[in-house]
C-alpha cells in the first residue's frame, strides 16, 4: 500500500444539454485544479450531457470508436497531466439498442486505464410524481473493476451503484482502498440519503470515497442535490461542496485507510450464515 499523499479535486456542475459545453467547463476546471495541486481529478455522472427523454439520449449516443466527449476527455487529462475518471458518459455499443453509462479512467497521457458500465439502474417512482426508468436507455453492466493510481486502487461505481454495499465491500476485499461514486442524485433522495450512504459505504470498507456531483436545475426541468463529498475511511467529511458548481479538494493520505482497517477489521470477520430462518 503505497504512503504517498496526494491532492484530489471533485468537479461539481450543472451539465446542459450540449456536450461540447460541458467539456469546456470541465476543461477549465481542470485547468484550476491542476493549478492548486491536484494530481486527480474526478467528474460527476452525465459529464457529456445531462439528458431524461430516452430517445434523445439513444439518438445522441456514440461508439468508443471515435466518441467526441472520450477524445475531448483524453485531451484534457494529457493536456493537464491528471489522473482524470470522467464520471459518466453514454456509449452506444454494436447490436445493442440500449447504451453503457459508461466510466472511465485516463491517466496523464491521456490513455484509457479502465472504464466500468453501470451495474445497478435508477428505476424508481418517487414520491410527488417524479419517475425514472433509466433500464429503457442504459444496458446494465456485469462486471465490477478496480483500477491501479500511483496512490493505491480505485474502485469504480456510478451514482444508483451506492445503495448496494455488497458492490463497495467486493471492491474493498479486491484491494480498493479509494472508491469513486460519480453521481447525479436526485433532489429528494439527496435530501434524505446522500451523505448518510456515502459515510457509511466510506466506514463500511475502511476506504476513502470521491463523490463528484451533478447540482441544479438541467434542461428539461431535472434537479441534481449537489453536495459533492470526500469521505475519510473513519467516515469524517472532509470537503462538501453545497449546491454551488465548482471544485472542492482534499489531501489524501493512504496510511489512514491502514489504519482505519486495522483499527475496525470489519472486512476480516465476514461469517458464512443460514437462512433466514422463518419461526412458525
Amino acid at each position: 500500500m503505497s504512503s504517498k499523499r496526494f491532492r484530489v479535486a471533485l468537479v461539481q456542475f450543472t451539465a446542459g444539454p450540449e456536450p461540447d459545453a460541458n467539456l469546456a467547463a470541465i476543461a477549465e476546471l481542470a485547468r484550476r485544479a491542476r493549478a492548486d495541486g491536484a494530481e486527480f481529478l474526478l467528474t460527476p455522472e452525465n459529464t457529456e450531457f445531462m439528458e431524461r427523454d430516452d430517445a434523445a439520449k439513444l439518438a445522441r449516443a456514440q461508439l468508443e470508436d471515435g466518441h467526441r466527449a472520450l477524445a475531448q476527455a483524453r485531451e484534457i487529462a494529457a493536456a493537464t497531466g491528471l489522473w482524470l475518471l470522467i464520471g459518466s458518459l453514454a456509449v452506444r455499443m454494436p447490436g445493442e439498442k440500449r447504451v453503457a453509462n459508461r466510466s472511465y479512467l485516463l491517466n496523464p497521457n491521456g490513455e484509457i486505464s479502465a472504464y466500468y458500465d453501470k451495474i445497478h439502474l435508477f428505476d424508481v417512482d418517487l414520491p410527488g410524481r417524479e419517475s425514472y426508468r433509466e433500464s429503457a436507455s442504459v444496458a446494465p453492466g456485469a462486471r465490477a473493476v478496480t483500477a491501479e493510481l500511483p496512490w493505491g486502487r480505485l474502485g469504480l461505481s456510478v451514482c444508483y451503484d451506492l445503495r448496494f454495499p455488497q458492490l463497495y465491500r467486493a471492491l474493498a476485499k479486491a484491494g480498493a482502498q479509494f472508491l469513486a461514486v460519480p453521481s447525479a442524485f436526485t433532489v429528494p433522495t439527496g435530501k434524505a440519503h446522500w451523505h448518510v450512504l456515502l459515510r457509511a459505504r466510506a466506514i463500511e470498507t475502511g476506504a476513502f470515497v470521491f463523490a463528484p456531483a451533478q447540482t441544479g436545475t438541467h434542461a428539461g426541468g431535472r434537479r441534481t442535490f449537489g453536495h459533492a463529498l470526500i469521505v475519510s475511511p473513519w467516515g469524517e467529511v472532509l470537503a462538501d461542496a453545497g449546491d454551488a458548481p465548482g471544485l472542492i479538494a482534499a489531501e489524501i493520505d493512504p496510511a489512514r485507510v491502514a489504519e482505519a482497517r486495522q483499527a475496525i477489521p470489519a472486512l476480516t470477520h465476514d461469517r458464512a450464515f443460514a437462512g433466514p430462518a422463518t419461526n412458525p
